[in-house]
């Protein structure tokens, strides 16, 4: 009787050691995942070029509902930490038409299709934010504000005009600034005490905010408005913008206006995106290019960023994924215009 007790007091013995043991497994594989810090975790942002809530398109949310514009691309924009895009047109009731060829102004309702689509922010540094003068400027900004969507590229001063659309991800502060070097004159410009565009025409005012946004975030991206519309490159001076900016510590460009796709460039390991075309918009007849369009997604992991695109066409007014032919053809094009760098067959972007 006795040995039967000594082998069963063993045995719990024996038991009780080898689960004390694989608890202490259990609570230390459990640090070491819950000791792994948010800082390490990569970062995702989506970008999609020009939105335009005007025309065609407020006429086509009247008709199809308030989530018709995007609810074809929202699963890709709503899966990122953040997404972002251009917002080309005030938004109010009010103000005098500019004298142009092109004025656009949309209802405030209409900011509810971007609210749910999934992007969180928007620039609206660009050739129409003015269209109908600055008291239309503070009906978009209130409207934003209202709306709790994120902006930058404008304000009622160049230190607001300037200010950063931020967003804390993963521990990290993720910062995108708005420009624009495509304006109708020094009038739209913002100033001291002045409303306008945040403007990308002084260099060196220009690269003193953006240095200081670099200065205060962990990333910083530059979502800027410029080149020619329908060009297939970018201009000289887009390139040595686009450089200097990395150069300053920012760590990607994208850039809007073209009304089409222009190629990719990468500098010192950073993504330059020169145009991603359209996004929602009503595109005109002066070129079958202005309906092709691409989401630039950007995965931040430590020090490195990997690009990937996902081309979409617009069919009435709104961005469609396509099928595979199209988007070997997207990226057929991209690789000819493009400079140091290859679209693959999965739509990643990769250094030559």
């Amino acid at each position: 009787m006795r040995m039967i007790v000594l082998k069963y007091l063993a045995a719990l013995l024996i038991f009780l050691v080898f689960n004390l043991e694989a608890a202490g497994n259990v609570t230390a594989v459990a640090a070491s995942v819950k000791s792994v810090p948010k800082e390490d975790k990569p970062i995702e942002i989506s970008f999609g070029g020009d939105i335009l809530l005007d025309g065609k398109v407020a006429a086509n949310i009247e008709k199809y509902g308030v989530n018709y514009p995007f609810e074809k691309v929202r699963d890709i924009l709503s899966g990122s930490d953040i997404s972002f895009a251009n917002l080309e047109t005030p938004i109010s009731t009010r103000g005098q038409k500019a004298n142009k060829t092109y004025t656009f102004r949309s209802a405030p309702q209409t900011l509810q299709s971007i609210i749910n689509s999934g992007i969180d922010g928007v620039s609206i540094a660009n050739n129409h934010t003015l269209d109908y003068g600055v008291n239309a400027l503070a009906d978009t900004l209130a409207y934003l504000d209202e709306y709790k969507l994120g902006r930058t590229g404008a304000g009622r001063d160049i230190d607001e005009a300037f200010t950063a659309y931020s967003k804390k991800v993963n521990g990290k502060k993720v910062a995108i600034v708005g420009i624009s070097r495509v304006l109708s004159g020094p009038s739209w410009y913002a100033g001291d005490g002045k409303a306008g565009i945040a403007s990308g025409y002084d260099f060196d005012t220009m690269m003193r905010y953006v240095k200081n946004a670099v200065k205060y975030s962990d990333l910083t991206i530059i979502y800027i408005h410029w080149n020619n519309e329908y060009q297939d490159y970018p201009e000289d001076y887009a390139r040595t913008y686009a450089k200097a900016f990395i150069d300053a510590g920012v760590d990607a460009v994208i850039g809007s206006h073209s009304h089409c796709l222009q190629g990719i460039e990468t500098y010192k390991g950073k993504p330059i995106f020169y145009s991603l075309g359209n996004f929602v918009f009503t595109p005109t007849q002066r070129s079958n290019k202005a309906y092709d369009s691409m989401i630039a997604t950007l995965t931040f992991d430590g020090d490195k960023v990997s690009s990937k695109i996902t081309p979409v066409r617009l069919e009435n007014t709104r961005p469609i994924l396509r099928n595979a032919a199209y988007n070997e053809t997207t990226y057929s094009k991209l690789n000819k215009i493009s400079f140091n760098v290859r679209i693959n067959e999965d739509g990643s972007v990769t250094a030559k």
